[in-house]
């Protein structure tokens, strides 16, 4: 923290804004659209965070695209549905906050910006028991985007996780990759025009592998980041903000590093700390996450190194959940820099998820945040989870992708790299070798083996539930009866593949109140300092309500911030 006097600043602003991700761009662009002058300041040398790298979807209720959707939906069944699945953890105010703006977020992004979406009437949300559910339509999915509307810039936005792009370099929606990866009816129909299309870009390729027809997260930056192209509204790389600057008790501006010199930037209006999480310092990991954990098992941004969160305490905000993160199941490919989450594989028929005792332990088709929670709670030195092991035999491995490898039809084992298949992929002739192979014990995996087989074939999995619900089914194969995410596993080879307790981000931090001002352990707030994204603690708890709920709050909290800054509300 920087006590301030009458110093001179290097730049004077209205509304600052701390990082680039979809929250951080949202602030600012309803920031200038209210007559503020804005700045956005990025650490690193890419923009985007991890919303590029990301599925770019938002969850939001009651939004205008689902009656076109066919879906109908109200404030008071997403307000319900929030209460039951968060459990107390959250205040009602802050989550009817969410309800009541969220949908008018939609409506401004696309009215008033580039931003264009669709909803998805087949994509439920991941608790459909519970009550105000819906079984679709308030994921809200980007539609494609041109990267040639963003020239030379987009070289500077962060790449999209490999795992949500064909052969690690060409884009694919949320609905594409669903029929890719499950074989939907027209799947092979579907990668031949993606990849004509990507192929057809002849002078883009002579300069980069990136695909200009972007979708998921590099879509809605792009959309983003053109809007605010648009508006001239200045966005500085490689200026890592590193104190908070404060007079008589208010947060005025920031110290930076801007290519290694030290500037004072004044915000006249306030502060938005919008930063991201802590998922690239092991340090904070280790003192707040569960244990064990590892930055390598992360999907999100490795530059989130925590800056943010920890320069909010220095002047007094209050942290919460910092245990908690957007988990999910990971797999960490050898040569890549980052984690694959096992969205789609843990869900498929022929699979299951075991731990080092040949045991499962949780509905592997279950939302992604349960399997890691199950990880935990159920790892011990008599039932070791952590990892896991995801193991699968040759018809899994035939019909379906696994983390980079494509479907055995088209890949074959003999296709496979000499790093994918010493070490990473384990593969043998039968149960007990593939068991010797990872250190899981082989009679505990034999019999769990012949228990799913079982299940296959009366399509009901007795111990866990698994394909019950229209979430689990979703990414199931519909082609195989009675229960699309159950088939038996028993055709030579085996495979299996360690899966560790990662996360998309995560999602403890600076705690704020309705106007996502931070406050402090008394519930004082502190004035100019605002917090969204992944560097405040989310409004969604100890929960995920269905895809798109870590990009939803952001970009709603980013519109409450830059309205109640501008517009003079937070004292």
């Amino acid at each position: 923290m920087t006590n301030s006097s009458a110093e001179e600043w290097d730049q004077v602003v209205d509304l600052l804004i701390v990082g680039s991700g979809a929250g951080a761009m949202t602030a600012g662009l309803v920031a200038h659209d209210r007559g503020g002058r804005v700045l956005l300041i990025e650490k690193s040398d890419r923009y985007g965070g991890s919303s590029a790298m990301s599925g770019g979807g938002l969850w939001v209720p009651r939004n205008h695209l689902m009656k076109a959707a066919g879906v109908e939906d109200s404030s008071e069944d997403g307000l319900a549905y929030l209460k039951e699945i968060t459990d107390g953890v959250v205040p009602e105010e802050k989550l009817r906050t969410y309800v009541d703006v969220a949908h008018q977020v939609v409506e401004y992004l696309c009215s008033e910006t580039r931003v264009e979406l669709v909803s998805l009437p087949e994509y439920a949300d991941y608790y459909p028991r519970a009550a105000g559910s819906r079984p679709g339509g308030r994921a809200l999915d980007p539609e494609n985007f041109s990267a040639k509307l963003l020239g030379d810039d987009y070289l500077k936005m962060r790449d999209q996780n490999p795992q949500m792009l064909i052969m690690g370099r060409i884009f694919m929606t949320i609905f594409e990759a669903r029929t890719l990866l499950t074989r939907g009816p027209g799947w092979m129909g579907l990668t031949m025009k993606l990849m004509a299309r990507y192929a057809a870009d002849i002078a883009w390729r002579l300069r980069s592998k990136r695909d200009r027809n972007l979708a998921m997260g590099n879509a809605l930056i792009g959309m983003l980041r053109r809007s605010l192209m648009d508006r001239d509204i200045p966005l500085w790389l490689e200026t890592p903000a590193r104190e908070l600057i404060v007079e008589d008790g208010r947060v005025v501006g920031v110290l930076a590093d801007r290519h290694g010199r030290m500037i004072r930037i004044r915000a006249e209006k306030g502060v938005v700390l919008a930063a991201g999480g802590f998922e690239g310092s092991q340090a904070m990991r280790e003192k707040y996450l569960p244990n064990p954990t590892a930055v390598e098992w992360s999907c999100a941004n490795k530059n989130n190194t925590g800056d943010a969160i920890e320069m909010a305490s220095g002047v007094g905000a209050a942290l919460e959940l910092m245990d908690e993160g957007w988990w999910g199941p990971t797999t960490v490919v050898p040569g890549e820099p980052d984690a694959r989450m096992l969205v789609i594989e843990k869900s498929l028929p022929g699979g299951v998820m075991v731990n080092k005792n040949g045991q499962r332990f949780v509905n592997e088709a279950a939302p992604y945040i349960d399997v890691v929670n199950a990880m935990y709670a159920n790892d011990s030195a008599q039932t070791p989870c952590v990892p896991a092991y995801l193991v699968f035999d040759a018809t899994y491995r035939r019909n379906y992708p696994v983390g980079p490898m494509f479907p055995g039809m088209q890949q074959p084992d003999s296709m496979l790299s000499s790093s994918l298949k010493q070490g990473w992929l384990k593969k043998a002739g039968s149960l007990s070798e593939l068991a010797e192979q990872m250190g899981v014990d082989a009679a505990g995996l034999t019999a769990t083996v012949e228990k799913m087989n079982e299940y296959a074939l009366t399509g009901k999995d007795l111990d866990y539930g698994r394909g019950e619900t229209v979430f689990d089914r979703y990414y199931g194969d519909e082609n195989v009866k009675p229960n699309p995410c159950l088939a038996p596993i028993e055709k030579p080879p085996f495979y299996g593949l360690e899966a560790f307790p990662g996360e998309l981000g995560t999602k403890g931090g600076i705690k704020t109140d309705v106007r996502a001002r931070a406050v402090t352990e008394s519930g004082e707030t502190i004035p100019g300092l605002y917090a969204i994204g992944n560097c405040s603690a989310s409004v969604m708890g100890r929960t995920y309500p269905g895809a798109g709920a870590t990009l939803g709050p952001a970009t709603t909290f980013g519109y409450i911030a830059a309205r109640d800054a501008i517009d003079g509300k937070d004292e």
